[in-house]
């Protein structure tokens, strides 16, 4: 009788709980997908499937940008200002890391001839006036009789990692009222064939990076800008990635982001704080860009891996030895036990990401406390590296040829442990956010 008693209150309480927590604000957490999300990543596959795949080994050989492609993505309204929006402005913040995966399923040169210009448009959104984002943001996408691309051109020579030794100077010249830019930026993607160029660059250099600012260069309206080495890459060949040099480039003082006039009364704080006489705050221009994209880099580099996996299962199903399927064998079906797990979870943490970085389309402040963005980008980058990786092994000497994709997925991901923060920039901001301490 005592145990019918105690099960019929433990019943009740639980339905208690159950009807409070079914309250909205409790049940807000979910992996699944709603009806659009599934709608637009299953377009975005398709455009992949379709028309990327097909494509991938000839643009990879010509190692030239693709522009048939981007004309295509823009005649459907997958490329462009009002995709990028669309993506954007999305309360779980999912969209962009879903549409980003397929596209790099697909192939990921061609992936990032296609994204690559979200960099300079998120670097113009994330440190610019609205005024800005109208004057600037439709241009680097161009029109869908005109497509155009938009180059971020942060790292230099002397500074990948570092920004802080950024040397490529801007100084105002207050008899025209204009910017006067000097200096070199390496490996730039689209850098010299864009319309539009964001351009980190030093203001004042006794302040480090509180002493830099980004500025928008439009390349057909300057005089100076040139294009140097476009460079030959082991991956994601496809994708156009040049020196730019900057030579005495003039342009109007209103083309600083944020405005002149932020921009000084930054400046004063830092040299206040500098002085010791005030307080410093404000973002560096290049890492603010870089805290809007990690998660969606990792989400490039979960494509990647994904299409190796997936290569490389069905060969284990289908390719014999010895009398059997390779997948018969611990040693191979294990492998991909593993890869299929070590995606996921990248998935899983890229998602986490994602959905905090959308924080503000919620009315929320982003809080990044533990470098859940640059755990995001680790692991997904050396997923991508170690799938792909284990997909040649699978395949043998066919995965070492070009006969099979596996060969360019493998040279395609090891960017995604160099780019955009190496994988050890990443730890030292994970350790540092964890730590609270300043590690060097």
């Amino acid at each position: 009788m005592a145990d019918s008693v105690v099960s019929a209150d433990v019943m009740s309480l639980a339905g208690e709980l159950g009807a409070e927590r079914s309250k909205p604000g409790w049940s807000s957490f979910s992996l699944a997908l709603n009806e659009e999300q599934k709608e637009i990543r299953d377009w975005a596959h398709t455009f992949a499937a379709d028309v990327i795949r097909p494509a991938a080994s000839e643009w990879d050989e010509r190692e030239e940008t693709p522009w048939p492609v981007i004309q295509e993505a823009a005649k459907i309204g997958l490329y462009g200002l009002d995709a990028n929006i669309n993506l954007f402005v999305d309360p779980t913040g999912l969209l962009m890391p879903l549409v980003h995966e397929e596209l790099f399923w697909g192939d990921a040169g061609i992936g990032m001839s296609l994204k690559g210009t979200g960099l300079a448009s998120s670097a113009i959104f994330s440190n610019g006036t609205p005024e800005q984002w109208s004057q600037w943001m439709g241009r680097c996408y161009g029109t869908v009789d005109d497509v155009r691309v938009a180059a971020f051109c942060s790292s230099e020579p002397g500074a990948g990692s570092d920004v802080s030794a950024i040397r490529t100077r801007a100084v105002y010249d207050s008899a025209t009222d204009e910017w006067v830019i000097n200096g070199q930026k390496a490996w730039a993607t689209n850098g010299g064939i864009a319309d539009i160029h964001v351009v980190v660059a030093t203001v004042d250099p006794s302040l480090g990076t509180k002493g830099q600012a980004a500025f928008v260069v439009p390349r057909t309206e300057v005089h100076g800008l040139e294009m140097g080495t476009k460079l030959r890459k082991h991956g994601l060949r496809a994708s156009h990635t040049a020196d730019v040099f900057f030579d005495n480039v003039r342009i109007p003082a209103a083309n600083v982001l944020g405005g002149k006039e932020k921009l000084d009364e930054r400046l004063a704080r830092a040299r206040e704080a500098a002085a010791g006489t005030g307080s410093s705050s404000g973002r560096n221009a290049s890492m603010a860009t870089f805290e809007m994209t990690r998660h969606i880099v990792g989400a490039q580099a979960i494509g990647i891996a994904r299409a190796a996996y997936e290569v490389a299962l069905d060969y284990a199903k289908t390719r014999e030895q010895f009398g059997r399927p390779i997948i018969d064998n611990q040693g191979i079906a294990f492998k991909l036990a593993d890869m299929a797990m070590e995606i996921d979870a990248a998935r899983l943490l890229v998602w986490r990401a994602a959905n905090m970085s959308a924080a503000l389309m919620r009315g929320e402040t982003p809080d990044y406390r533990h470098g859940e963005g640059s755990m995001a980008k680790l692991k997904a980058g050396e997923v991508a590296v170690k799938v792909t990786e284990e997909a040649i092994q699978i395949l043998g000497g066919n995965g070492y040829t070009r006969e099979y994709p596996v060969e360019r997925m493998h040279r395609d991901a090891k960017i995604y442990t160099i780019f955009e923060g190496t994988s050890e920039i990443q730890r030292l901001v994970i350790a540092r956010a964890i730590s609270g301490m300043r590690i060097r």
